[in-house]
């Protein structure tokens, strides 16, 4: 039997405090030719601090990709299956499992995933893990069962950054939650305003913007030590950090030079080179997914655009051409779509082209701040609504929808993390 393993990071990652707010989801769209698997409470789970089934049943819901059906009774992982009887009660797969208290006071969760259309066992993982991670492995559960149904990584278990804003108090935060929004640690705050959080490719730092010292600055915070160092401060702003694939260096935006130019740094700090030169601004720079290219925003051809260049720098490519103003843009994990911000019929909206066919899909309205989930399939971004900002989540075909939102301040500017290694 395979084991699911708990990272380190996972079990190290409490720097900070637990916020007393979590975030809540909405689930707003479904998608089409959902998939229907049976999820069964697992056996003893009662014992736990959380239902593993109650999450794994969540996640995949969530997804919009699967029509959950409450099995309705309690299935231990160890128990025959009659792969018929479900097929005929509309499953076309079934998850069961249990729950036992180990004399170290860790909790053994085990897990089978069943296809009741050919009868056999697709799957089993178990595990052993402290109290405080029975969710963890109920998400880790949730990414085995949409991986061996769809062939597509799960991204339940990963974890996201987002800022938060208590405008009473003038509190700013540099967040950090599970995809779920629950198990929420605050990394950094304070009363001035912190932008444009992004995560290292290994997961365990956060790159971001702060005014603390009445100008912007870029910080990298190492999620596991709660230690942060400068990686920019520059004459005049220092913004928009983005990491390159392999985690080794950063682009981003500084003003030095009079206007945003786009630079390449070392993570350390070191190095800085300059990769644009303009008479416009350049910002907003991002590392294509096979970290060759740099593409950005630039107001060279007398509107906001973005362009696409080598990463060793040199003449530039227009990416955009459909409007007068298209920003932030964004590449997902596989390097095949772009998303980006663009300001038409008079409002903000999300859209994501096939970079290949040049094909444009309208993914959402009211929209910015966009960021892919790490396998591709989903994009987070910040939204106004209710006098407020919080974050919602769109499938990239547009089907799936989701809100997540907080009964305190403003939530925005999120990052999705990588899947952890």
């Amino acid at each position: 039997m395979k084991k699911l393993h708990i990272l380190l990071f996972s079990a190290t990652l409490m720097i900070g405090s637990a916020a007393n707010a979590q975030l809540q989801v909405e689930i707003a769209g479904v998608g089409s030719n959902q998939i229907p698997v049976a999820v069964a409470a697992f056996a003893d789970e009662g014992i736990a601090p959380d239902q593993v089934s109650a999450v794994v049943r969540a996640d995949l819901e969530r997804s919009g990709v699967f029509k959950v059906i409450n099995a309705g009774q309690v299935i231990s992982d160890s128990a025959s299956i009659d792969a018929g009887a479900w097929k005929a009660r509309g499953a076309d797969a079934l998850v069961v499992g249990s729950v036992q208290r180990q004399p170290d006071g860790r909790f053994a969760v085990r897990y089978k995933l069943y296809d009741t259309v050919k009868g056999g066992q697709l799957s089993q993982l178990g595990g052993e893990v402290q109290p405080k991670y029975i969710r963890l492995q109920g998400h880790r559960i949730a990414d085995d069962v949409y991986e061996k149904l769809t062939g597509t990584r799960g991204i339940f278990s990963t974890r996201i950054a987002y800022v938060k804003e208590n405008r009473a108090g003038r509190q700013y935060a540099l967040a950090v939650a599970d995809a779920d929004g629950e198990n929420e640690i605050v990394a950094v705050s304070g009363r001035e305003p912190i932008i444009s959080p992004a995560w290292s490719p290994d997961g365990g730092r956060v790159a971001y913007v702060s005014f603390e010292d009445r100008k912007p600055v870029i910080y990298m915070q190492d999620l596991v030590s709660g230690k942060r160092r400068v990686i920019a401060n520059e004459k005049g702003s220092n913004s928009a950090p983005s990491w390159s694939p392999d985690g080794s260096k950063l682009a981003i935006a500084l003003s030095k030079s009079g206007s945003y130019q786009v630079y390449i740094v070392n993570a350390d700090g070191s190095g800085i080179r300059r990769l644009s030169n303009s008479n416009g601004i350049d910002t907003e720079p991002q590392f294509s997914a096979d970290g060759q290219s740099i593409y950005f925003t630039s107001d060279r051809s007398g509107g906001p655009q973005i362009y696409k260049m080598s990463v060793s720098g040199g003449n530039a490519t227009r990416v955009t051409f459909n409007g007068n103003y298209n920003i932030s843009p964004r590449v997902s994990p596989d390097g095949k779509t772009l998303a980006w911000i663009a300001q038409r019929d008079g409002g903000f909206s999300l859209y994501a082209k096939d970079l290949a066919s040049g094909q444009e899909l309208r993914l959402a309205d009211g929209a910015s701040e966009p960021s892919f989930s790490p396998n591709g399939k989903y994009i987070m971004y910040a939204i106004k609504g209710g006098g407020r900002t919080s974050l919602a989540v769109v499938s990239t075909d547009g089907r799936v929808k989701q809100r997540l939102t907080t009964k305190a301040g403003n939530i925005r500017e999120p990052s999705w993390g990588p899947f952890m290694k």
